[in-house]
């Protein structure tokens, strides 16, 4: 009797495509467990059907790992910080540097199903990184945190005012 074989690599890839969500936003990983880097903690909670700690618990802890609320804020902060401070005529060196640091950036980031779209969405031709200059940086910067944000239902950013939010401060001196 033959036994079946053992799946390739590649085959085992492909299965983790997809994520496999469960109810009330659970997303478990490729290993088959809830993923803690994809699910919000309310999720979390909810799923170990903790009511008091629910009821107690509005954020995480600050000494346990981030949800995936507290990790796509804290790194769309890291981004935007990086194109505010991205040279206003970077040379071409710096440009292929940054363009290789975003596609890194995307295989790397810790909720494989929120990098696995941020992946594909970079490889459609119109959102391929802009990186010629800051203001180009920072316009398709604010373009694919809008794209995320229409994704998660959120209100989108009005894009000519990147510099204002994350460069320069706001025009009312708020932030003076």
């Amino acid at each position: 009797m033959a036994r079946p074989s053992e799946p390739s690599a590649q085959e085992r890839e492909e299965e983790n495509v997809l994520p496999k969500k469960l109810s009330k936003g659970m997303v478990l990983g490729p290993d088959g467990k809830p993923c803690r880097t994809c699910t919000d903690m309310s999720s979390l909670l909810a799923a170990t059907k903790s009511t008091t700690a629910t009821k107690t618990l509005s954020k995480p802890p600050s000494d346990c790992p981030p949800d995936v609320t507290l990790l796509g804020r804290s790194s769309w902060t890291l981004l935007h910080s990086i194109t505010a401070t991205y040279p206003v005529s970077p040379t071409p060196s710096l440009q292929r540097e940054t363009a290789t640091f975003l596609s890194t950036f995307a295989k790397l980031y810790p909720c494989w199903h929120c990098a696995s779209d941020f992946q594909a969405w970079m490889k459609e031709d119109r959102n391929a990184p802009r990186v010629s200059s800051r203001e180009e940086f920072g316009q398709w910067m604010c373009e694919a945190h809008n794209a995320v944000n229409i994704k998660l239902g959120k209100k989108e950013f009005d894009c000519k005012r990147w510099e204002e939010r994350w460069r320069t401060g706001w025009k009312d001196g708020r932030c003076d």
